[in-house]
């Protein structure tokens, strides 16, 4: 410490007096910049107070108002609390009573479900014993089904029933005597059946030998080998079935130029028309055209259609005949309806008659309520501007009546 001060006082007595001066302002322009900075210090700490005391007065009056709004919320609460405490009775009632309401609802609703219920099952049962019945009539059904194919496995049987249905369409649709089964030809060939064309035209033939052990057997092919070798099978019988019916049944003059093949299956003829083109278009070719069940019946309710429009036109003389008999009864008609319009008219003239009489007697009766004794005039003074009354006296000469013309 005393090296130190020896150190200072000899740096001092080393420095000039131009530079301790310039060292004493500058010691002094420090304190003057200190003395103002503790100034500004001081005034900021003062006014940093003040705006501490401004903001503790704005906080206490914030704090009052919030005190205040506190206050009426309290008494808002409790408003509201009292209001929803009243609510709060109403609405547990009504939520009583509709708990009540739904109750009763439920319990009734519960009741016709029962009920409901009940019925279902009842109608349940009785279905069931429908459907138990159903399916001993299928298993009924099913032993028929194999008896028809025990009776398909032959051909004489299956031909049989080819033609038994084409028959049994034919019979529904055409009058006796407009088809014959199985009539022998000019050439001594037998269809299967014949229909009687109207106006004298050649009969349409029909042939129900379809070739169904060939479809059966592309039906029950193993493999793609066998079913071809069955369709090819199949395409030869029935190309050689149409060349048959071509040659045996259209006889120029003595049958139609179309002839029908029958096939007894819808889903049989739609394979045919979809897989074997060629066998649909030689049959058009050959004039023989392939037909269904359906489109055999469309065509016996045409043909029938035909023979009722010629019956019609046989039966057109008679029916004018009627139509003029009906002319002249409709005349005698007319006549008849004026003469008896000329009865009412002269009845209605005869009541106009009878109406006019009896206004007249209402008139006459309507006079004799207007009569008046003599007796009653006595003390009147008799007017001279009245129109004169006719007296007329009675047998014992005591009563007088006055009539009194209108006219």
């Amino acid at each position: 410490m005393t090296t130190s001060t020896d150190s200072f006082s000899a740096t001092l007595s080393g420095l000039s007096p131009m530079s301790l001066a310039l060292a004493g302002a500058a010691l002094a322009i420090v304190i003057v910049l200190m003395l103002a900075l503790l100034v500004r210090g001081g005034q900021a700490r003062r006014e940093q107070a003040e705006e501490a005391m401004e903001r503790a007065a704005e906080a206490d009056a914030r704090m009052m108002e919030l005190l205040r709004i506190q206050s009426e919320m309290q008494g808002r609460m409790a408003a509201m609390a009292e209001v929803f405490g009243s609510r709060q009775s109403e609405l547990n009632q009504a939520i009583s009573q509709r708990l009540d309401g739904m109750s009763q609802r439920v319990n009734s609703t519960i009741t016709e479900q029962t009920k409901s219920t009940h019925e279902n099952l009842r109608k349940l049962q009785e279905r069931l014993a429908v459907i138990d019945a159903a399916q001993n009539n299928i298993q009924t059904l099913a032993k028929d089904v194999v008896g028809l194919q025990a009776i398909l496995s032959n051909k004489q049987t299956r031909g049989a029933f080819g033609q038994s249905r084409m028959e049994t369409i034919v019979a529904d649709g055409l009058p006796i005597g407009a088809y014959a089964f199985q009539q022998t030809l000019s050439n001594g060939s037998r269809p299967d059946c014949t229909i009687r064309m109207p106006n004298g035209a050649p009969p349409l033939v029909i042939d129900a030998k379809f070739p169904l052990e060939a479809w059966n057997a592309i039906r029950d092919a193993g493999g793609p080998e066998l079913a071809k070798a069955a369709s090819q099978q199949f395409r030869r019988d029935m190309e050689i079935h149409i060349r048959d019916i071509a040659e045996k049944y259209l006889i120029q003059g003595e049958t139609q130029d179309t002839a029908f093949l029958f096939v007894p299956s819808e889903s049989i003829f739609a394979e045919i028309h979809e897989n074997f083109e060629a066998i649909v278009q030689k049959a058009h070719r050959a004039r023989v055209v392939i037909v269904s069940p359906s489109l055999l019946m469309l065509s016996i309710q045409v043909i029938q259609a035909v023979l009722k429009d010629q019956r019609m036109q046989a039966q057109a003389h008679v029916i004018q005949g009627e139509v003029a008999n009906l002319m002249d009864d409709l005349g005698r008609l007319d006549d008849r309806v004026r003469k008896l319009q000329g009865h009412f008219a002269m009845a209605q003239k005869d009541v106009d008659m009878i109406v006019t009489s009896a206004d007249k007697l209402t008139k006459r009766g309507a006079k004799i309520e207007a009569l008046e004794f003599e007796g009653a005039d006595a003390g009147r003074v008799p007017d001279e501007s009245a129109p004169a009354s006719k007296s007329v006296e009675s047998r014992t000469g005591l009563l007088k009546l006055r009539v009194v013309d209108d006219e």
